[in-house]
C-alpha cells in the first residue's frame, strides 16, 4: 500500500472511532473507556510510523515541507500527552469527555492540513513507486511501535 493511502486509511479509522465516541450515551462509561483505548492504540501506532517512517523521508523528498513536518511534530507532543492523561483517567471523571473532545478537535485540525495542505506535495515529489516502497517500511514499522504515547519520540519534553 502506498504510504500516504495507508495515512489517510488511519486518519479513517481513527474518525470512526471519534464518531462512535460522539454517538455513545453519556452513561455509557464502558464503551466510552473501549473506544478511548481504541484511539489510544491506533495514533499511538500512527505517529509512531509517521515520525520513524513518513515524516524523514517527506522531509528529504520535499524540502519545502519542513515546516509541515515540524508543526506535526509539535501537534503530535500534545496529542500524546492528551492520549496518555485519558490513558489513565476514569471515564466515570467529569474531565473525561471534555479531554476527549479537545484530543477530537486537535486530531482533525492535524488531519486537515496533512491531508490537504502537503499530503499532495509530498505524493508529487515522491511519486508511485517510492510511495509503495514506503508504505511497505511503514507497515513493518506499526509492529514496533510502542503502546504507551510517552514512549513516542515527540511526546519527549523539549
Amino acid at each position: 500500500m502506498d504510504g500516504i493511502v495507508m495515512l489517510r486509511e488511519d486518519h479513517k479509522t481513527v474518525e470512526k472511532l471519534f464518531k462512535e465516541f460522539e454517538r455513545a450515551d453519556d452513561g455509557d462509561h464502558r464503551r466510552k473507556r473501549e473506544l478511548a483505548d481504541d484511539v489510544i492504540r491506533e495514533l499511538t501506532a500512527h505517529a509512531w510510523i509517521e515520525e520513524q517512517v513518513f515524516y524523514p523521508a517527506a522531509r528529504e523528498a520535499a524540502p519545502d515541507t519542513r515546516d509541515h513536518v515540524l508543526e506535526s511534530v509539535e501537534e503530535h507532543h500534545a496529542v500524546l500527552w492528551m492520549l496518555s492523561e485519558l490513558d489513565g483517567l476514569d471515564p466515570e471523571d467529569e474531565r473525561f469527555d471534555a479531554k476527549m473532545a479537545v484530543l477530537m478537535e486537535n486530531v482533525r485540525h492535524h488531519v486537515e492540513e496533512e491531508e490537504s495542505d502537503w499530503f499532495p506535495e509530498v505524493r508529487k515529489a515522491m511519486g508511485r513507486k517510492r510511495l509503495l516502497e514506503l508504505g511497505e517500511r511503514m507497515a513493518e514499522e506499526r509492529h514496533h511501535a510502542p503502546r504507551s504515547p510517552l514512549d513516542v519520540p515527540s511526546a519527549e519534553a523539549a
